[in-house]
């Protein structure tokens, strides 16, 4: 999944910036950076600010057009900070991360940054999907270029640990086996019919216990080798009251 979503900085001017984005995204499991005709090629200072990221530099894809670093992306989100005369699908930094990585498992994704002074152009917003805003404090939302990168690269990861454990938690759920009705049927009966040898309740009056047992165990949802735990407890104590 995260291998599929590109970090696409377009006309990048400071080799330091590409150097804290490749950390930031690397902190987060993303690897796949589109340099988009960079006003600077990656030198020393860009590897020696990635902090160990240099894999991320070393492989990142250096474009000449912005167009090239779209090239199959069924899914584009670009930044935007300044408010636009043409009104477009806004996202924020959470559902951009959900909606990147349930794309990503499909098709290639693209996040675009723009320029550190003045951002992305309108005509390159326009290729996109969605425009993403960032709330920050409106009386001083200075970001730089990495910090907005590790940001939205955290949303992702968010979203990412979020899926992968939900599917999970959907394997576990698949590969339990619950008992038929008629079993816990039978069940019943036993459990009644301990309960009634051992005086819990009256024969004259089960219902009242029998109903809230049946609820609680059906609340529980109980499975097939848990439903024979319970019927050999049952049967333990029935030889038990025997001896």
């Amino acid at each position: 999944m995260l291998d599929n979503i590109r970090i696409v900085l377009v006309e990048t001017s400071h080799t330091g910036n590409m150097g804290s984005t490749a950390r930031a995204m690397k902190t987060m499991g993303l690897s796949n950076l589109y340099l988009v005709n960079p006003l600077v090629e990656p030198d020393s200072h860009a590897i020696a600010l990635s902090a160990g990221a240099s894999d991320v530099i070393g492989n990142a894809k250096i474009v000449t057009s912005l167009d090239e670093a779209l090239e199959g992306c069924k899914l584009v989100i670009g930044t935007s900070a300044r408010s636009r005369t043409l009104p477009w699908p806004m996202v924020e930094p959470r559902e951009c991360g959900v909606k990147s990585v349930q794309q990503s498992n499909e098709s290639p994704v693209a996040i675009i940054f723009g320029r550190e002074r003045v951002g992305l152009t309108n005509e390159e917003l326009q290729k996109c999907n969605y425009h993403l805003y960032i709330p920050t404090n409106p009386e001083y939302g200075s970001l730089n270029l990495a910090m907005a990168v590790q940001l939205v690269s955290y949303e992702i990861r968010m979203a990412y640990l979020a899926i992968n454990e939900k599917n999970t938690q959907k394997s576990a759920v698949d590969e339990v086996e619950y008992p038929p009705a008629e079993d816990l049927e039978r069940f019943y009966v036993h459990l009644e019919t301990v309960l009634n040898e051992s005086g819990f309740i009256r024969k004259a009056h089960p219902g009242l216990i029998m109903n809230k047992l049946r609820r609680l165990f059906t609340r529980a949802h109980v499975e097939t080798q848990e439903l024979h735990i319970l019927r050999g407890i049952l049967t333990s104590m029935e030889k038990w009251a025997k001896k």
